[in-house]
């Protein structure tokens, strides 16, 4: 980074730290917490394992996606809270805080009992940490984003928040490359009994670290400037969201690029996961080294679209990300299944499945709270064909008909659970399980993606299709952010479009397409939710006033 000193001096007009040390301060303690938020979501099956044991395996999954999606829905509420002491106390304060929050919480989850061991206790604890975790990282970005934003230049804002973006991609790597290297070390057996605990525990490392990067930090010299002028807001949340003037800019933000950059970021790291290992059947090493790839692919990807911005406008870059992604994603993943499981592809061809019941039989086939019983003939069916990962067609029977499943010419008929004494109904699931797998099986289904048949290298190129639009909308997204609004309320006002859009719409993701793809039986159906997000922002993003290059004073 040259010119730091210059820059600095240039952008402020005082001798704050170097830009370098601002930089590099932010983003690793950002990078830091991005760790301990992704290790759960990357360890979502394992944990519905170990905490949600009680539950089939697919309500398993999705209560533990659920969980995941749990930490961002808090994240909000750690906007509010974080936003408002930044805005009144200060962005140093404010951030240190949440990177010890986030680093006790992931600690603690390491330490955590188990359903089988404590019963009920370990997932509520988890519950708990969960939203602490969301809380913490509701207040930490916002807070990393201004206080670089604060100390750049105008005409190169783009550039140094585009390392801000880029921590993102540092964490995520993080977290893959020690759930990797822990899987090797320990085996897998040993990784899905207690060695999931291990990439927990490291956080313990990352937070001593984060807290002594911090702790060298000084305030940020714009809210020095309003602090000594004693124009520090005493009411954030009246201001930012109580006057019409910066109300319209939190909504204008949040549809035009927040929902889409929620829904794009959260599709292309997360979701490609679940889809690649559950329903490709893509062993999950491979399914991590893959994403270890992509995502350091990504890395220098948001700081060169964050310093086109500052030459060719903030709104244009973000808008060809998300253009691309809406384009991208159905052919997209489609052309996943084709170069990940050639196999499951020709079997869907040659041989769909099709399910036929009466309608009042079947109910949605998930269930986040574990309540549902699904033991209907219909719904022992659905489970069965949701657990092995394959699309089904649904042809509505007459009422009263005993629901069926056809593979091809073989017709496997299930059972009606609702009479039925625990055991038994039980040993119905096995039976009913079993005899779909060999129906599916003798028609060409694979139960594992064949490594031999696997194109790694198209694999890797279609998600570095998703990494573009991500990295192309993500980019220039904190300066954009910390251009729209006055320094007085900045962390309270933006802070809570984003952390809807990346919380509540991205961090849903999962759990809302895998929900989507379980009830409509089509593996593709899920990205109906990702497409309609970012289809609203296209349009919207239209209306985005450019603010490349504006005094943030």
């Amino acid at each position: 980074m040259a010119q730091d000193a210059a820059d600095a001096q240039a952008g402020e007009g005082a001798s704050p730290p170097s830009m370098r040390t601002v930089v590099v301060a932010s983003s690793a303690g950002t990078a830091f917490e991005w760790y301990d938020f992704f290790i759960f979501g990357t360890l979502a099956t394992i944990i519905s394992r170990n905490f949600f044991a009680g539950l089939n395996e697919t309500a398993g999954l999705v209560a533990a996606l659920a969980l995941f999606g749990a930490g961002f829905a808090f994240r909000p509420l750690g906007a509010l809270i974080f936003g408002r002491m930044g805005d009144r106390v200060g962005r140093k304060a404010a951030f240190l805080i949440t990177v010890t929050l986030m680093g006790g919480a992931t600690l603690a989850i390491g330490f955590l009992p188990t359903y089988e061991q404590a019963g009920l206790i370990g997932p509520a604890l988890l519950i708990v940490l969960r939203i602490l975790q969301g809380l913490a990282l509701g207040g930490e970005y916002g807070g990393a984003a201004i206080y670089v934003a604060e100390h750049a230049p105008d005409h190169r804002r783009g550039e140094y928040t585009g390392w801000i973006q880029t921590s993102a991609a540092f964490g995520l790597i993080g977290a893959l490359v020690v759930i990797l290297v822990t899987r090797r070390i320990v085996g897998e057996e040993a990784f899905a009994d207690w060695g999931w605990r291990l990439p927990f525990l490291v956080s313990a490392g990352l937070l001593a670290i984060s807290i002594f990067m911090r702790l060298k930090l000084a305030e940020s010299p714009s809210f020095e400037r309003l602090k000594a002028a004693g124009e520090e807001a005493k009411a954030p949340f009246a201001e930012a969201f109580g006057q019409w003037g910066n109300l319209k800019i939190v909504l204008l933000a949040l549809f035009a690029f927040m929902s889409a950059q929620g829904a794009v970021w959260y599709t292309a790291f997360f979701y490609t996961q679940i889809f690649l290992e559950r329903f490709l059947k893509v062993a999950p090493a491979t399914v991590n080294t893959l994403m270890i790839c992509a995502t350091l692919a990504s890395a220098p990807l948001y700081v060169l679209f964050a310093w086109a911005s500052d030459r060719v406008g903030r709104k244009w870059v973000m808008w060809f990300g998300m253009t691309l992604a809406l384009i991208a994603f159905f052919p997209g993943f489609k052309a996943l299944t084709l170069a990940a499981n050639p196999a499951l592809a020709e079997a869907q061809a040659a041989t769909p499945v099709v399910v036929v019941a009466d309608p009042a039989d079947c109910a949605l086939q998930f269930d986040p709270v574990g309540r549902a019983q699904f033991i209907s003939a219909c719904d022992i069916a659905k489970t069965a064909l949701a657990n092995a990962g394959v699309s089904y067609d649904n042809l509505a029977a007459p009422a009263g008909t005993l629901a069926q499943v056809r593979v091809g010419e073989t017709v496997v008929s299930s059972i009606d659970g609702s009479q039925l004494a625990p055991d038994d109904l039980k040993a119905a699931r096995a039976q009913v399980d079993g005899e779909i797998r060999a129906a599916l099986a003798a028609a060409g289904y694979p139960s594992q993606a064949d490594p031999a048949r696997t194109n790694l290298a198209a694999v890797f190129g279609i998600l570095m299709i998703f990494v573009v639009a991500a990295t192309a909308l993500y980019g220039p997204m904190a300066a954009t952010l910390v251009e729209l609004f006055p320094t007085r309320v900045r962390y309270t006002a933006m802070s809570l479009p984003y952390h809807i859009g990346t919380g509540w719409v991205g961090g849903f993701v999962p759990f809302s397409a895998f929900a989507i793809v379980t009830a409509t039986g089509n593996i593709y159906s899920g990205l109906w939710y990702p497409v309609i997000f970012t289809g609203i922002s296209v349009v919207v993003c239209l209306f985005l006033p450019e603010t490349k290059g504006k005094p943030l004073d």
